[in-house]
């Protein structure tokens, strides 16, 4: 009788062995609600996709160009308690414009926009309550010229920043009687600069900026 029990053991232990071994084989993999196999080890869970950036908005101050020297606005001021003339400022070559009560500002490398808050906030609520400022260009003032012994004088609008060389050859250069090492750059505010092309285009430090409303002289040589 003993025999017979430790032989129905022996066959037990050995079918508890073999399923182990099954088990281990298979990946010890568990079966899904849906009947499907899921593996312990991987995730089966769809990835979630990652959320569309919402681009920044796009403001006024975004697409306003940047004041320059030389640039004339004109700056208004409502909403006051005596009503004011505009001021009509040509911005000067330090970038500055002086307006109500005598006050500075810096205008030059600034968008139209900035300038306006910076403006209203040097007035409220130090001065006045309530005050609205807006800055408007004078986009037909955006000129400078070119004169003398170039192959094409004249008036040449301002597109971009540019010096004495490219304003010269935005106006075909010079002509063959041009004294190069003496050309005349006339600022808005009546100063003169004298600058020496030939030693200007190996030194561009020597290349001064033009701005709106400048002038620019070729003078004859001599022979």
């Amino acid at each position: 009788m003993k025999n017979i029990v430790n032989m129905i053991m022996g066959r037990w232990k050995a079918g508890l062995a073999g399923l182990a071994a099954v088990c281990i084989v298979s990946g010890c993999q568990t079966t899904s609600p849906e009947g499907s196999f899921v593996d312990p080890g991987v995730s089966n869970t769809p990835p979630v996709a990652a959320p569309t950036p919402t681009p920044a908005p796009v403001t006024e101050e975004g697409t306003t160009e940047m004041l320059r020297p030389g640039d004339s606005i004109v700056v208004t001021f409502s909403d006051l308690p005596t009503p004011t003339a505009p001021f009509e400022e040509r911005i000067k070559p330090d970038g500055t414009i002086t307006l109500l009560h005598n006050k500075t500002f810096t205008a030059a490398g600034k968008l139209r926009g900035v300038l306006e808050k910076e403006i209203r906030a040097c007035y409220v609520p130090n001065l006045y309550v309530n005050l609205t400022v807006t800055v408007k260009q004078q986009e037909s003032t955006r000129f400078y010229s070119v004169g003398g012994e170039v192959r094409s004088p004249g008036r040449q609008v301002y597109i971009s920043r540019l010096t004495v060389i490219k304003a010269l050859q935005s106006a075909g250069d010079f002509t063959d009687f041009a004294k190069k090492n003496k050309v005349q750059l006339t600022r808005v505010d009546g100063r003169t600069f004298i600058v020496d092309v030939t030693k200007a285009l190996k030194n561009p430090k020597l290349d001064l900026e033009v701005y709106p409303g400048d002038t620019i002289h070729v003078e004859r040589k001599i022979w």
